[in-house]
């Protein structure tokens, strides 16, 4: 299945892919088609806190 997702900022695919890889390593969880549904969640909910983490990071030093 292809992927359709759009960037706002397209020129931050690769930073996002690299994340999902070292997120991934984190976890221990080779990606790939035979990668369970559930692993690949956790993979995304290891993005998201990242995300999260970040703009956090950046909100506070802009006060």
């Amino acid at each position: 299945m292809p992927n359709n997702n759009t960037y706002v900022v397209p020129q931050s695919a690769s930073a996002i892919d690299q994340m999902k890889y070292e997120a991934a390593s984190t976890l221990g969880v080779t990606l790939g088609a035979e990668t369970s549904s559930r692993q690949n969640g956790s993979v995304g909910g290891q993005i998201t806190k990242q995300l999260v983490q970040i703009a956090e990071q950046t909100l506070a030093g802009r006060r």
